[in-house]
């Protein structure tokens, strides 16, 4: 197919390529430096082409439409005055790497932080973000994953309402800004997970209806209409995602790109988006000598996502597990609200520990439905598990993090549950210190009726949660000013306590050889309800670990019953050394006898 999009060819030469199968008359019209009209000549499968002379990068530009109305360039690289206004030239051959001899890191190996460029530092840049790579490093983390950056309006948002997919945020340093980033990152020897949006446009900004049949009513999406991949003129629209997901891992150098919530990913085609977007990122690969991943969030609880396309999978690398992070949520908080209502024993936990999903076919309350696929099969490292992210914080009317909601042990205990998991950890940013500030749903539209709808919206919201004193205007500037991070803090009293404690974990999880490797099959879980304690025994070839974990609100004293071998005390999150209130718990662990482990806390145990 035809690579959409203005293509510098250098030499002053500029290929201008656009998709438009409908229309009689497509042209591109220079605005700057000098004023031009270069009509366009039609090809196959309803793209346009020309290919101008005279045409150096930083030239402003949009397409002319029958001869009538004008709109920038769907496959627009810079938008450097927003989303309403032109398109800029822009010359991808021209930043100087330095990376040529990063070869990435392997999926299972990932410890991942989710960023948000906008609130991560005051400035809000993707430079900005560059002298905190070495204490991101310093916590073991060695993967960032960073929320959508594609062009949306104005300067305030979380990404998901991004209408230039191609386009880098102008307001965050513009795609060599991204650039300048993700070399820093693959110096300090950090990946990047890329989250790109393909489920649908934002509101405002978006003119690629006025090219062609770009979305669709067949299907009645969840933030609009849905992109047109499977319908009448389907294979433009489809070539038009499935090339900028290898735009980013090419063009920017990202090693794995997240798939927001592909379960708004409609397509009854024969191949399946996501399948023939696995093949083509597989296909990249090949070409590149270096593996890139796709990991998506899915609301599916379906295997076929992660499985081979041998065995009649997507071929995806890995997904979000959202039954984990609602299983620990709810332990430690006792929350029981929406689908929260759906988790809150211990067995959840341990389910999830051991197999991955909970819900795995059973009937869901939530749902009012049975839900899921077991997951027992699947290997640990095709899931990524958390117990905060920007979903699961942001979505809260409040947007409070789980220092908010729970004490400092269970701040501790939800740390060890994430980190000691066989599964891939991901980090919310500010998280690894206990950040205060909230994380809140914010925008800057200019469309003021968008406004208004968003502003009611959001105060309906308030007032059905009993929070309407609390409203918070996402239009505001102050809404978004409270978001972002207060990163002194780590530096501070019990911040630098559970910053210690998140890096010792990471290290432990480094360096045992029983927790490093990702085996479901290498792992006993068991509970006790009525206590709400959970057992776990992981083992190599070289070692075992023994945890206990208590999540009641009470000191409990049991029988253990420990596997048998010689166990040595490894970290107990009940430590003065923590901040804890002393540990209880012995050095060594003896067979039948009677063990004491405070409230919200867990040990660790090696033999």
């Amino acid at each position: 197919m035809v690579k959409v999009g203005a293509n510098y060819l250098g030499n002053t030469r500029c290929q201008f390529t656009v998709w438009a199968p409908l229309l009689k008359q497509v042209a591109v019209k220079i605005i700057s430096p000098q004023e031009q009209l270069l009509p366009m000549q039609q090809l196959e499968y309803g793209f346009w082409q020309v290919t101008a002379e005279n045409i150096e990068p930083g030239s402003r530009y949009v397409y002319q439409l029958e001869e009538t109305k004008e709109f920038p360039d769907p496959a627009s690289y810079l938008q450097p005055e927003g989303v309403h206004k032109a398109s800029e030239v822009f010359d991808h051959s021209t930043f100087n790497w330095t990376d040529r001899d990063w070869t990435g890191i392997r999926l299972e190996d990932y410890i991942i932080y989710e960023l948000h460029i906008g609130t991560f530092t005051p400035e809000g840049t993707f430079e900005a973000v560059i002298p905190r790579l070495t204490r991101l490093k310093e916590l073991g983390i060695n993967a960032i994953e960073i929320m959508p950056v594609a062009q949306f309006p104005g300067e305030r948002n979380w990404g998901y309402d991004g209408v230039y997919p191609y386009a880098v945020q102008n307001t965050y340093g513009g795609p060599n800004g991204l650039k300048k980033l993700i070399n820093a990152c693959h110096q300090e020897g950090i990946a990047v997970i890329l989250d790109v949006v393909y489920n649908h446009l934002g509101p405002e900004g978006n003119y690629l209806p006025n090219f062609g049949p770009y979305f669709t009513k067949k299907y009645l999406g969840d933030w609009g209409d849905a992109p047109n991949l499977d319908f009448a003129y389907c294979d433009g629209v489809r070539e038009y995602f499935l090339e900028n997901a290898l735009y980013w891992l090419d063009n920017f150098h990202v090693d794995a790109l997240r798939l927001d919530a592909i379960q708004g990913i409609y397509d009854m085609s024969a191949k399946h988006f996501l399948e023939e977007l696995a093949e083509r990122v597989q296909a990249l690969s090949q070409q590149k000598g270096r593996k890139f991943y796709l990991t998506a969030e899915s609301d599916f609880n379906d295997v076929r996502i992660i499985r081979p396309q041998e065995v009649g999978g997507y071929g995806l690398d890995a997904q979000w597990c959202d039954d984990f992070h609602h299983s620990l949520h709810t332990l430690i908080t006792g929350e029981q609200q929406k689908y929260y209502q759906d988790f809150g024993k211990c067995k959840d936990l341990e389910k999830s520990l051991r197999e991955g999903f909970v819900y795995s076919g059973q009937y869901s309350p939530d749902r009012k439905r049975r839900h899921g696929k077991s997951s027992i099969e699947e290997p640990a490292h095709k899931f990524i598990i958390c117990s905060q992210n920007h979903d699961q914080t942001g979505n809260r009317i409040l947007g409070e993090r789980m220092t908010k909601l729970t004490s400092f042990e269970g701040l501790k205990l939800t740390a060890a549950t994430v980190l000691l998991s066989p599964f891939i950890p991901l980090l919310f940013m500010g998280e690894e210190y206990g950040e205060e500030a909230p994380f809140l749903y914010f925008i800057s539209h200019s469309d003021k009726d968008l406004i208004e709808a968003v502003r009611k919206s959001k105060k309906d919201e308030f007032l059905q949660t009993g929070h309407e004193k609390d409203f918070q205007d996402p239009q505001d500037p102050g809404t978004f000013n409270k978001c972002v991070l207060n990163w002194e803090q780590q530096y501070q009293d019990k911040h630098k306590v559970l910053w210690d404690f998140y890096q010792e974990l990471i290290f432990l999880r480094r360096i045992n050889e029983a927790l490093k490797v990702l085996d479901k099959k290498r792992l006993e879980v068991s509970s006790r309800e009525e206590e709400k304690l959970l057992f776990m025994r992981r083992y190599s070839y070289e070692n075992q670990v023994f945890y206990v974990m208590n999540f009641s609100d009470r000191t409990l004293t049991f029988d253990a019953e420990p596997p048998s071998g010689s166990w040595q005390k490894l970290i107990d999150s009940a430590d003065l050394k923590w901040m804890g209130p002393g540990a209880t718990m012995p050095d060594k662990l003896i067979p039948g006898e009677l063990l004491t482990i405070p409230a919200k806390s867990f040990v660790l145990y090696q033999a």
